[in-house]
């Protein structure tokens, strides 16, 4: 059975497939394999798709399966660390099981979806809220299997989560055992050492017959109606047959499709015409009444007929797959499709003159006829080089399970192109989300950067339909998709403190940073400003300051309500405040007068004022004049959602504030938004601020530097 100081990795396939009826299922037992187990058991169980593994075993297993879950199973002072956690997903592990200790650490670190939670029985009360949105599932480690428990337990958490049940004493798994616990949604851990490829005993059990044991055929001759799917193929289906225990037994054991027919009996695949099976994969559906074969098919095909599939040939990259393989083999001398095969240098410069294509091309058509070209000489290079499809999915299927990721960045033969093209990326960091297109709105007129600030006007009576209909468009904007858009920027800032900082802002605002702060008092040099400019500032600041300073409360208000019963209200001042100030193509001066006199007026300890660099680093003269006006205590030069993530949290040098206020765009907004709900932060926010509200504190800055009195409204 399990120790105390076992690592155990757990591979997990079934999550993969089975989101139907809105729940996950799971395989009907997960196996457990120990140093005494037995090779062939392993070999078998390794067809239905889920095995556990202690991490002393891996360098006996070569390769690695596809995906796996490690567990840590030291409960009170873990083997794991975060940066291990990190890399055993990044090297293809599915999910990760972690004690409570260790889970508090991880979560929101990690996605959710890739952490299980390991639970001793006694410890289900210390499960938080915050702990169980942050895994996906339980592994449950019970002294022996109590069903009852199991399905009580099973109240605690949403239906779609995973429970594996992990019993730490020797306790022989029954075919009812299994089923009982998969009615109640969970799925039993049982040691290769009690699994056999034997008939059941009552000290093992038959890997077969665990498997079939919550299996339930609706059919009055008590056969599973089975689905054969090409795995090389994309899962492309091959036929319809039918499977009995003892088919399902066979396959199991020796690997190779057999199957039952209802003529004559066990049927295996390819006896006769050498069409053979070999089996990698056997899964039962969500109603556990079918089941499907994932098979690589070798000889003429499938059907009787001497055809790959009993419903029809192959289509689209298959069959160019199948063609390109053919043609490899038997392209006459001088054909275009040798030269591709034996020209590298040909085969190279059509794959970039077709991705060049593709990427110039506007219409839905063109775009997927300039894609099917690339597709094309993509695949001939992999044909050529043996690499199939399968093996590209298979590396798809790997970087998916990554959870750190590159900058991506553009290499340097790009870069010019790449500028581009993120130039018109928002602050997400990321190529790759799709986005729509814009609506139709009249150009601007072309100005020069001296001239001023002009409103854009359009005459209805001169626009058509579309453009009209683009200037009423508003954005329509989901904050939860964008509070998980800018979650990984918050993580990265949360674990790498000032070094995620210069990362992130190298890469949005194309600023290289030293230093990521500026403490006063800030050189004249940098608030070097236009004479103009510097008195309009100075007067908006005196008008401001004389508004909030009649706002001040001079004294408690007392109220003796009833004889005897007196209440007070008090203003005290927020020890630590975080403005954020809005750069990017606009000066905003006005933000930081406006967030940062009140804050001087009220005497608030510390005042941290974010806001964008410019590209050489530096910050832009107004906001850093105005700053030094508010009495500022520190400048931190980052933007977006990562200036969010720094004031809330805090890094090295930025200190944690208590409240957030201040505009930005939907980033900086769903960044505030969620930290606000994270009770790690414990940071409170002004408001969810937008476009909107950054104008408004543009007027009333002009408002207060035309203004020769005092404002009184």
């Amino acid at each position: 059975m399990t120790h105390p100081d076992f690592n155990l990795l757990y591979i997990e396939y079934w999550s993969q497939f089975f989101y139907r009826c809105d729940k996950l299922m799971a395989s009907a037992y997960l196996p457990l394999v120990e140093p005494t187990g037995d090779d062939e058991v392993l070999t078998a169980v390794s067809r239905l798709g889920a095995v556990l593994l202690p991490s002393s075993g891996l360098e006996s297993l070569n390769p690695l399966p596809p995906s796996y879950i490690v567990f840590d199973d030291n409960t009170t002072t873990p083997n794991t660390t975060p940066e291990e956690a990190t890399k055993w997903l990044d090297n293809g592990a599915e999910r990760i099981a972690v004690p409570l200790v260790l889970a508090k650490q991880l979560i929101g670190v990690l996605p959710a979806d890739r952490l299980l939670l390991l639970l001793d029985a006694g410890s289900v009360s210390a499960v938080s809220e915050r702990l169980r949105n942050g895994v996906s599932g339980v592994l449950l480690k019970l002294a022996s299997v109590d069903v009852d428990f199991v399905s009580s337990f099973r109240r605690f958490f949403p239906s779609q989560f995973s429970i594996f049940v992990l019993p730490t004493s020797i306790t022989t798994p029954t075919p009812l055992t299994i089923r009982q616990l998969v009615k109640a949604s969970a799925t039993l851990v049982i040691p290769t050492t009690q699994l056999t490829l034997s008939p059941t005993t009552s000290t093992t059990i038959n890997v077969a017959d665990a498997f079939l044991a919550p299996l339930v055929s609706d059919r009055p001759d008590g056969l599973f109606p089975t689905i054969v799917s090409s795995y090389l193929q994309g899962g492309k289906s091959l036929g319809l047959v039918y499977s009995s225990a003892e088919s399902i037994k066979e396959s199991i054991i020796t690997g190779r499709g057999v199957y039952q027919s209802r003529k004559h009996g066990l049927w295996r695949k390819g006896e006769t015409s050498g069409a053979t099976q070999e089996i990698v994969q056997i899964r039962a559906d969500c109603d556990s009444d079918s089941l499907e074969f994932q098979v690589i098919q070798s000889g003429v095909g499938f059907c009787h007929l001497g055809t790959t599939s009993c419903f029809g040939g192959l289509r689209g990259l298959s069959l160019l797959e199948s063609t390109l393989q053919s043609r490899l083999e038997s392209a006459p001398e001088g054909s275009y499709t040798k030269r591709l095969f034996t020209d590298q240098e040909l085969l190279r410069s059509k794959i970039m003159e077709e991705a060049d294509e593709l990427c110039n091309a506007i219409t839905q058509d063109e775009i997927a006829f300039e894609a099917a070209d690339l597709f094309y000489f993509a695949l001939t290079r992999c044909v050529a080089n043996g690499v199939s499809i399968a093996d590209v999915e298979e590396a798809l299927d790997k970087k998916s399970k990554k959870v750190t990721r590159r900058p991506g960045n553009a290499k340097s033969q790009w870069s010019s192109t790449a500028e581009s093209s993120l130039a018109s990326i928002s602050q997400s960091g990321s190529a790759d989300a799709p986005t729509k297109p814009l609506p139709v709105v009249p150009s601007p007129p072309t100005s020069s950067p001296n001239d001023p600030i002009q409103m854009r006007k359009a005459d209805l009576s001169h626009i058509n339909a579309a453009e009209r209909a683009g200037l009423l468009q508003r954005p329509v904007l989901r904050s939860d998709e964008m509070i998980a858009k800018v979650k990984p920027i918050i993580d990265l800032v949360r674990q790498n403190g000032d070094n995620a900082l210069k990362e992130l802002t190298a890469k949005f605002d194309k600023a290289q940073l030293d230093e990521v702060i500026i403490r006063p008092p800030f050189s004249e040099e940098a608030m070097r400003l236009d004479p103009k400019v510097k008195q309009a500032i100075n007067a908006a600041y005196k008008n401001i300051h004389t508004f909030h300073l009649a706002q001040a409360e001079k004294e408690p208000l007392v109220v003796e309500t009833m004889p005897g019963v007196v209440c007070t209200r008090f203003a005290r001042p927020i020890a630590r405040v975080g403005l954020y100030v809005p750069g990017g193509t606009a000066v905003l001066p006005s933000t930081a007068l406006m967030l940062g006199v009140p804050a001087q007026v009220a005497g608030c300890k510390e005042i941290v004022l974010a806001v964008p660099p410019r590209p050489d680093g530096s910050v832009v003269p107004e906001v850093l004049y105005a700053a030094h006006l508010v009495g500022a205590s520190i400048v931190l030069k980052v933007g977006g959602a990562q200036a969010i993530a720094a004031m809330a949290y805090g890094t090295e040098t930025v200190p944690k504030v208590d409240k957030i206020f201040g505009p930005g765009n939907q980033w900086v907004t769903a960044a505030k938004m969620s930290v606000q709900n994270d009770t790690d932060a414990l940071v409170a926010i002004d408001m969810p601020a937008g476009p909107s509200e950054v104008l408004v504190c543009r007027l009333l800055m002009q408002i207060a530097i035309n203004s020769t009195q005092p404002l009184k409204q």
